[in-house]
């Protein structure tokens, strides 16, 4: 009878199945069990190799925890759901759940997450690109897997965040197209004409980000010190269900086959026929009955420095004064229909602007004010960052102004002027001041100049010794 092995130590032994086998002890399971785990190979040097990397894994504190590990589709649903959820503002949980139902479950959602390999991210990665979408859109689904697979590993359910081991592409950040001064002028004279005008003196005139002015609420305007408290934002968000069976509440809704060639239902989608939904598909909350949490909502903005107080110029407090009566005349003549929201710009109804409509408005405008097509960031933010440096304004105040958290995100708003730098350059030299070249006079005359020879020169020499 063979001795009994100490404890932790690995036994290797060949089976009569032709496959070496080891076993190593990790430990012990949740419920008090030794958890011992088994690995196999067709040779005895393989075996050994895995047992050795088992034992370091062990060693070292780094070995995955115990049971079957989900598949990438299970766990991101996990991390969503239980993890990203309490920390995340709603609109990124949002875009963090398009992403992973439309791109990563997709792309590598049937691999368990301790089989994933860097090849496979890196092939996922490369449809992605070949299938029209952009570095940037590649590079955000990259940070999304990887930041899942770092909770993944801190749970140790896998040994390695392979997310680390791949590069995603490289992104081209989008050059800023501001408004030059002309331009917001032309802008502005053509919004004049719209009830909305005050709407875009804020937004073009005053850097606010588009949920911002659409979510700024009287009672955070002082008037009198000439402040704007931006303390809320307007955002649209997705629906989500109240009811316990999702999938059979929008069962009506379902759509598992594609849409046909030449397709005339969704011809007027921007982005063409949507995707079959999947087989247990829990989309479709806007029809829930006890749907919650979705559409125009106001939410805190994302940072605390971006509810920083922003000074009004006093230019624009007496129309602001006017907007305030024009906002109480619509008031009076809604009635009963007035919905109070406390919005500084509303709709004839008392309700906010609508995202979507702003949008489509500020197109309008650009093509009204004969300005080509741009980002509504451009017309607003980069335009502020632009003009006020144009004016003189130091990189510190623009990111009070802005309120960034960083002077180098100021500096990517701002973008400098050809016609500045010809000026900058044009001081320069005038500092120099530069002559033209001197007269040519032939050589100067000097003292030391001889025309002897080299031999006179040495007899002289000689007859002074």
């Amino acid at each position: 009878m063979s001795p009994r092995k100490p404890n932790l130590e690995s036994s290797i032994y060949f089976g009569t199945d032709g496959w070496w086998h080891g076993r190593v002890t990790m430990g012990v399971k949740n419920d008090g069990g030794p958890d011992r785990r088994h690995r196999r190979a067709k040779t005895e040097t393989e075996i050994k190799r895995k047992v050795r990397e088992l034992e370091r894994q062990r060693d070292q504190g780094r070995a995955p925890a115990a049971g079957r590990k989900p598949t990438v589709a299970k766990w991101m649903e996990t991390y969503l759901t239980d993890i990203a959820s309490l920390k995340l503002k709603p609109r990124s949980l949002d875009d963090y759940w398009s992403k992973t139902r439309n791109d990563i479950i997709p792309g590598v959602g049937q691999h368990r997450i301790d089989k994933l390999q860097p090849e496979h991210l890196e092939r996922m990665y490369r449809a992605l690109l070949d299938a029209g979408h952009a570095p940037s859109h590649v590079v955000k689904v990259h940070r999304i897997l990887s930041r899942a697979l770092k909770i993944a590993h801190r749970r140790r359910l896998v040994g390695e965040n392979v997310a680390t081991l791949v590069d995603p592409p490289s992104v081209d950040e989008t050059e800023a197209n501001p408004f030059t001064k002309e331009e917001a002028k032309a802008f502005l004279k053509a919004a004049a004409t719209r009830p909305t005008f005050m709407r875009w003196v804020v937004g073009v005139g005053m850097g606010f980000r588009q949920g911002e002015t659409l979510g700024l609420r009287w009672p955070y305007v002082d008037l009198e010190a000439e402040l704007f408290h931006p303390e809320w934002q307007l955002q649209r968000l997705t629906w989500r269900h109240g009811c316990p069976a999702p999938h059979a509440c929008g069962a009506r809704l379902h759509r598992l086959e594609p849409c046909p060639p030449g397709c005339t239902t969704h011809k007027g989608y921007k982005r063409g026929c949507p995707k079959p939904c999947a087989k247990t598909c829990t989309r479709h909350a806007s029809a829930c009955p006890d749907r919650k949490e979705g559409g125009l909502v106001f939410t805190r903005p994302k940072t605390k420095k971006s509810r920083n107080a922003v000074p009004i110029p006093p230019v624009f407090v007496p129309f602001l004064h006017d907007h305030r009566a024009t906002q109480e005349e619509m008031r009076a003549a809604a009635g009963e229909l007035w919905q109070e929201h406390g919005v500084v710009f509303s709709r004839p109804d008392g309700r906010p602007l609508d995202p979507r409509a702003d949008y489509e408005e500020f197109k309008e405008l650009l093509a009204e004010a004969g300005i080509d097509d741009r980002r509504l960031y451009d017309g607003s933010r980069h335009t502020v960052g632009t003009i006020l440096n144009e004016l003189g304004v130091d990189m510190p105040t623009i990111m009070e102004i802005l309120r960034h958290t960083q002077i180098s995100q100021t500096r990517r708003y701002v973008k400098g002027r050809s016609h500045l730098s010809k000026e900058a350059m044009r001081r320069m030299g005038e500092f120099f001041a530069l002559t033209g070249p001197a007269t040519d006079v032939g050589p100067a005359e000097t003292g030391t100049e001889t025309v002897d020879s080299k031999t006179a020169r040495a007899r002289r020499r000689r007859r002074i010794r």
